[in-house]
């Protein structure tokens, strides 16, 4: 008890006790000397246009080589229009099936695959988020979108596991490519575009290998962390009975690393449907070109309907991914009960009843798949074929039933979704759209509403913040602070690293729209502090508030980035506030988890200790919870500033200022030298931004005698 006790007071005594002034002090003076420098040595107010690396030049140019030597140098001929090549013809089979297949055959097949994963409750969720693609008339155009999906996901885990099972085989290979893989997950989706637009042009392909590139890294870290945390008493085990190297891998440490690799499956199938609609930038077509084209032109309900179509995908593939990282749990009877309805209710009468019709439906199905399967085993007796065909009879019965349906239904003409059955929410969004503009933007004249507040957040945030930081405050200033930031974080070594990048923010032009985005940044995650931190308390002290906040939690991360910008501009419009209220709704959800997290996971004992020493609530929650939970906390802040860059990237797209709209503008004016500037800008305000939060976190954890 007396340790205990020792042990919150030091806490309090650490967060709340005085600390050596020699930082601030040195903060202060430093900052006081670049201005005295900044006002007798013009060099360190602004950056000389004479600094300026050229980048943009010598990438245009570059272009126009691989313009001019794209049908003839080796480079493309033997390796880019292959590869182009092979991408395209599996997505062209894939896309054909999909838009071949009957609609009611598509939503068939899916329902059971989502039965044979999760059960009838998963499959009727498959059906039910197929449905409305064809109620809003874009069937079309969602099969093109999965079939993007299915391509990229099938090329990214082909590559991405042998590369997993490498890296947990070969600890060279695991340190050589981790750096490559902290960039590539630091890195915001819209940069990925931009070299793969260079030397693939403008297409699907290029939207395809930009997907795998950025839905690599979850599937590669997962499926080399589940072999690496395979028990080593299973792999001697083997070893004892002769086991060769690759029986012990196939027969063992797959097997035993599996639940580790779906939930890598499960986040490269997420990062993946989020960049394919990014990737409606560069010819990939699908929904995501719809919300694209409906947002440059102002159509709120066109954007909306297809903004939907993508959450109801997003929903679908979220689920039957995370089902197969349960899928052995389900498989087992023990967790077997009634089909659709809980265990629990097996005391109501009409639940039983029901359960009863559906389990009649089932035994009626077994027997019409007995049937199929016994006619097929008449004709396909021996072979590998005969063995496939008893060991799955279910699975038989079904795809040769959905096949002769599908060639039925299109003999009859009845393939596509009918045009009788659209629901047209477009104009009655659009008309929304144009009373909220009217009547939500100062509401009775008494200066609130949406107007006010986006007027507010132009004039006495943005442009202050941002004319303070691009033109008022000296470049050697910002980088002064970055890198002393960085030396408290992380000593010597992260201060030269972070401040050797703040440079070359500025020798590749983008200074002032770094600082730009910058202020966008920064104002989006005090706002997301400002109410995640609370909301995460509130929920860690209270059950029922967490039980009601984590669905909405759960949908805000499904979303993908692309479609938060729809909502947002029927009531702000375009611009920079737009970007930062999307930003907050998409940025906000790690910081509200990592800290209700973090807060839970406080040791019972210390609570009840803090009790008997007649700590209040408040005393409790910043002397003793607070300090325990603030690694996590401060994990989730990171993960809620690379979230905000990224969301600022992508407002570029309505308007946002910054580095987002200096790569839009590069797509839009056939300028890549502009759009790859500023997208090694955002880059490197990443990594800068990434490392210093991460190393804060490392800090705080091994003063809370945390392990991270």
């Amino acid at each position: 008890m007396g340790q205990l006790a020792q042990r919150i007071d030091g806490l309090g005594q650490r967060r709340g006790g005085k600390r050596p002034f020699f930082p601030l002090i040195l903060l202060i003076v430093g900052i006081i000397g670049l201005l005295l420098l900044a006002q007798a040595v013009a060099q360190t107010d602004n950056f000389a246009e004479t600094w300026n690396l050229g980048l943009r030049d010598v990438l245009n140019e570059f272009k126009r080589w691989v313009v001019v030597n794209r049908n003839d140098h080796w480079l493309f001929v033997f390796f880019f229009e292959p590869l182009s090549a092979v991408i395209d013809f599996g997505l062209r089979r894939v896309e054909d099936l999909l838009l071949w297949l009957p609609w009611p055959v598509v939503i068939a097949g899916t329902f059971w695959l989502g039965e044979r994963i999760g059960g009838l409750r998963l499959g009727l969720l498959t059906a039910v988020c197929l449905i409305p693609m064809g109620l809003f008339g874009l069937w079309a155009e969602s099969m093109q979108t999965l079939s993007l999906m299915v391509t990229a996901v099938l090329f990214a885990l082909a590559l991405g596991i042998p590369v997993g099972i490498w890296t947990a085989r070969s600890p060279r290979a695991e340190k050589l490519l981790r750096p490559v893989l902290d960039a590539m997950q630091t890195m915001p989706a819209f940069v990925y575009l931009i070299p793969v637009l260079l030397f693939f042009g403008v297409a699907r392909v290029p939207s395809i290998i930009a997907t795998i590139i950025y839905a690599l890294p979850p599937i590669i870290r997962l499926t080399n962390l589940g072999i690496r945390t395979v028990p080593a008493d299973a792999l001697e085990a083997a070893e004892a009975f002769g086991a060769t190297e690759r029986q012990l891998l196939r027969g063992v440490q797959l097997p035993l690393a599996m639940p580790t690799i779906m939930v890598g499956v499960n986040q490269t199938i997420m990062m993946a449907l989020s960049i394919v609609v990014i990737a409606a930038l560069i010819g990939a077509g699908g929904l995501g070109d719809v919300v694209l084209k409906s947002l440059r032109r102002l159509q709120v309900g066109s954007a909306l309907e297809a903004g939907l179509a993508i959450v109801f995908m997003a929903v679908l593939l979220d689920r039957l991914s995370a089902a197969l990282t349960h899928l052995e749990r389900n498989s087992q009877p023990r967790f077997k009960g009634f089909r659709f309805f809980s265990e629990k209710q097996r005391h109501l009468t009409w639940v039983r009843r029901i359960e009863e019709v559906i389990e009649t439906i089932y035994q009626a199905c077994g027997r019409y798949a007995s049937w199929v399967n016994a006619q097929v085993g008449r004709v396909v007796k021996d072979g590998r074929m005969g063995q496939w065909v008893r060991r799955y009879p279910n699975g038989v019965a079904l795809l040769l039933t959905l096949l002769l349906v599908s060639i039925l239904m299109r003999l009859l003409g009845l393939g596509d979704f009918p045009r009788v059955l659209r629901v047209d929410i477009r104009g009655v969004v659009d008309g929304l759209v144009q009373w909220m503009q009217v009547n939500l933007y100062d509401i009775g004249g008494s200066g609130i509403g949406t107007g006010p507040l986006r007027d507010f957040l132009i004039i006495s945030v943005f442009q202050p913040l941002q004319h303070f930081l691009a033109e008022q405050l000296p470049w050697t200033v910002v980088a002064f602070v970055f890198a002393f930031l960085g030396y408290q974080a992380g000593g010597w070594r992260l201060a030269l690293s972070v401040l050797g990048l703040t440079l070359l923010i500025g020798l590749l032009g983008m200074w002032p729209f770094a600082m730009d985005t910058l202020a966008q940044t920064l104002v989006a995650v005090l706002i997301c502090v400002a109410i995640g931190i609370p909301l995460g308390i509130w929920s860690a002290h209270n059950d029922r508030v967490e039980q009601f906040v984590r669905p909405i939690l759960d949908f805000l991360q499904t979303i993908p980035i692309f479609v938060y910008l729809v909502p947002v501009i029927m009531l702000f419009g375009t611009g920079s506030v737009a970007g930062l209220i999307a930003s907050v709704l998409y940025s906000a959800v790690p910081v509200i988890r990592l800290t209700n997290a973090g807060i839970r996971s406080v040791d019972e004992t210390l609570r009840e200790s803090a009790t008997a020493f007649g700590s209040t609530q408040r005393q409790m929650l910043t002397k003793l919870e607070i300090p325990l939970a603030f690694p996590s906390i401060m994990l989730g802040i990171n993960q809620t500033i690379m979230m905000v860059l990224a969301m600022v990237i992508i407002a570029g797209l309505v308007g946002a200022t910054g580095l987002g709209l200096e790569v839009y503008q590069g797509f839009a004016n056939d300028n890549m030298g502009r759009s790859v500037e500023a997208g090694l800008a955002i880059v490197l305000l990443a990594i800068m931004i990434d490392r210093i939060t991460q190393k804060l976190a490392e800090k705080t954890a091994v003063s809370a005698n945390i392990t991270l």
